[in-house]
């Protein structure tokens, strides 16, 4: 009699192992995210509500306000409205417009992927292959004076801060030259300078890191194999180099995307950006609690599933990368 063999589980699968640990590792760092955005206001010294309405307002609105937001409660039990608010959609409301958080936030939320999102593509589009043109220009110590241009650029176009290039940018090419906005999104013309003020630094450091790790594969033996066998230079770069040189730059473009979130905010003010960067930068001015945790919890979500999304594409570029190490 024929027995079936059953084919291995899943639960020798490295996928399945990869998938538990990044999840529980983002199921953790979202709790933590969630405490530390919830025991904000209880860390802030005095009474938020008196700080966001003025040391004028009556008593009897302060305590009004108080008694709206939940803070009469006890910790544990505004800990537990807080999760619960969560998983609803419910953020709170806003201590000076009181209007509710989750309808600030997605009225502000659009205009700022609107130009996080096409930054980002920016610096993949202008990175990867200025790093990989220059790494096979300058390998084996070809055209040092192209190396040193390189690498002095990308290092001095890396060291200025995001907040200074877009002054600078607005002076020159809005006040000086009328070429394009000075503040708002109100057309395609609107976007290029806060789009270039984002992303030229993320870019510079980005072609470097891909210039020196496709430097280090065309050295590697496979390499070479591939040019013995007379394969076409493009085929040898594209198909065999750039893929294997992926792995390192994939890991530093998402820590990038997620140091951009800050940028965001300084770009963001700089150019009267309607988005969430303006946005929390007001809420602290107002002492406006509740929208700047909302805020601040809608930006470490986005920072933990780039970091997910990171490991999904490094994991499937190198499926080596799914086995746990000892």
């Amino acid at each position: 009699m024929a027995v079936a063999v059953a084919p291995a589980g899943l639960r020798g699968s490295p996928w399945l192992s990869f998938a538990v640990r990044r999840l529980g590792r983002f199921a953790i760092s979202l709790w933590v995210l969630i405490t530390t955005a919830f025991l904000m206001i209880q860390l802030i010294p005095g009474d938020p509500v008196r700080a966001a309405l003025g040391l004028t307002a009556p008593v009897e609105l302060v305590n009004a306000r108080r008694a709206a937001l939940g803070l009469d409660d006890t910790l544990w039990l505004q800990y537990v409205h807080y999760l619960g608010g969560l998983v609803t959609g419910d953020f709170g409301m806003s201590m000076t417009s009181g209007q509710p958080v989750s309808e600030v936030i997605g009225d502000r939320l659009p205009a700022t992927l609107q130009l996080a999102l096409p930054a980002f593509a920016v610096v993949i589009a202008v990175a990867i292959p200025l790093g990989l043109l220059f790494a096979v220009l300058t390998r084996g110590g070809r055209r040092r004076g192209g190396e040193l241009a390189f690498t002095s650029t990308t290092v001095l176009l890396a060291a200025i801060p995001e907040f200074l290039l877009a002054v600078a940018l607005v002076a020159f090419f809005s006040v000086q030259l009328g070429w394009f906005p000075v503040a708002g999104n109100a057309d395609a013309s609107s976007f290029v300078l806060p789009v270039i003020a984002l992303a030229l630094g993320p870019a510079s450091v980005l072609a470097r890191i891909v210039r020196v790790e496709t430097l280090s594969v065309l050295g590697n033996d496979f390499i070479r194999t591939a040019r013995a066998k007379r394969l076409p230079a493009r085929l040898v770069y594209l198909r065999h180099a750039l893929p294997n040189a992926l792995t390192a730059t994939l890991t530093m473009g998402g820590l990038m995307l997620t140091g951009m979130v800050a940028g965001t905010v300084l770009v963001e003010n700089v150019f009267a950006w309607p988005g969430l960067g303006s946005t929390i930068a007001q809420s602290i001015l107002q002492k406006d609690y509740p929208l700047v945790q909302g805020i601040v919890l809608v930006y470490g979500i986005g920072v933990l599933l780039v970091n997910l999304t990171v490991d999904v594409l490094l994991a499937v570029l190198d499926p080596r990368s799914t086995i746990r190490e000892n």
